[in-house]
């Protein structure tokens, strides 16, 4: 028999997240999380799980019926979209300026799909132009998918004009506001969404794990019409929803499909709860504010954007590292001497850029302050 090791309490230090994910979390939200646990099937935990869909109805601003939390991070988010709507066989744009439009890309190639991709320049934002062209010369897809605030690079594209391309051409469009939402404007019914993912670990400033989606009752007409079951069981929307549908008497019970993480939906609850209760447009202006605060900070240090600015992402900061610095070695003095983090390049910029993430409870002045304060000593 193998002895019991002898292992301490594991007691991370308190430090200042300003990467690109996850982001510092509400104290009310870590506290919510604490509460106790009980049963998903508990009335009390329904009837929460009805608060829970309404609050993500408002951060998405859509009223789609089929909208809830996925219990797993957004790339589950994202695969869940994919798998519910496409089918082998089918043919989907798939619009790639960064890592995650990749990731896009993959999914759909996993499903037996068709990827014809509109590649962008990492750094800039996707060319309504060029998606056009695309889905003129390819009249047979039924899907255009693009990321809206790409978190590799700091770019936002316009969700609004590509989502009616797509509706132009008879498209449905999947759409990664995994960074975006809580951040930066998004309208899921006004711009005309159809299927949309996020994660609660960015501008949501929750505990990481869960993904918010929604789908659009055309999207759902789709997924409803399949000639294919759908080949993950855990996501599949037709059983999921026998979950978050019902009501909290027994004139509509609800099924159980799996045993929902009742802490970290919570937790969701409650960073919900705070942004409905500032406001979606006041936490986008917060935002948009502490980046303009921080851009004049990190220009008066010399750091250039990667991203031009009529397409920067204010959450989200990609700066070039200055010839001569060891973008390691910076980023383990800022995590050991200030216990702050900031994010390395991902994929093409990987160490070319730091990511400075700017996030929900994260936007704030005296991070702000503590972030340039801390570059500068340190690149001086």
């Amino acid at each position: 028999m193998l002895s019991a090791p002898s292992i301490d309490a594991f007691n991370p230090p308190r430090r200042t997240l300003m990467g690109p994910g996850p982001s510092d979390v509400y104290p009310e939200v870590l506290a919510a999380q604490a509460r106790p646990t009980i049963g998903h099937l508990d009335p009390l935990f329904v009837a929460m799980m009805d608060e829970l869909k309404v609050l993500i109805q408002y951060a998405f601003q859509t009223k789609n019926e089929m909208t809830l939390a996925v219990s797993a991070p957004g790339s589950a988010g994202m695969e869940t979209c994919f798998v519910n709507l496409v089918e082998a066989g089918e043919k989907v744009i798939v619009c790639r300026n960064g890592v995650f439009g990749e990731r896009m890309r993959q999914n759909v190639e996993r499903v037996g799909a068709t990827a014809v991709v509109v590649d962008n320049e990492w750094g800039e934002a996707v060319s309504p132009s060029d998606v056009e062209a695309t889905l003129k010369a390819h009249p047979d897809a039924k899907f255009v998918a693009f990321v809206h605030a790409e978190t590799s690079t700091g770019a936002l594209s316009d969700a609004k004009t590509l989502c009616a391309l797509a509706k132009q051409y008879d498209c449905l469009s999947i759409v990664d506001a995994v960074t975006s939402v809580g951040g930066v404007e998004l309208r899921v019914d006004e711009w005309g969404i159809d299927a949309i993912y996020a994660g609660s670990q960015k501008c949501l400033s929750c505990v990481p794990g869960l993904s918010p989606v929604s789908f659009s009752p055309a999207a759902v007409d789709k997924i409803k019409s399949r000639a294919t079951p759908v080949q993950s069981w855990f996501l599949d929307q037709t059983l999921v929803m026998g979950y978050w549908s019902g009501s909290t008497d027994n004139s509509a019970k609800r099924s159980y499909h799996h045993t929902a993480p009742v802490n970290a939906l919570y937790a969701l609850h409650e960073s919900l709860r705070l942004l409905a209760n500032e406001g979606l447009e006041a936490a986008w202006q917060r935002h948009a504010d502490m980046h303009q605060v921080l851009k004049q900070g990190l220009e008066g240090l010399g750091l250039k954007f990667v991203v031009e600015e009529a397409c920067r992402l204010p959450q989200l900061n990609a700066v070039y590292i200055p010839e001569g610095i060891d973008d390691a070695a910076v980023r383990k003095q800022l995590l050991e001497n200030y216990n702050l983090e900031i994010g390395a390049g991902l994929g093409a910029l990987a160490g070319k850029a730091w990511r400075i993430g700017l996030m929900g409870f994260g936007a704030r002045r005296e991070n702000v302050a503590l972030c340039l304060g801390a570059l500068e000593e340190v690149l001086n």
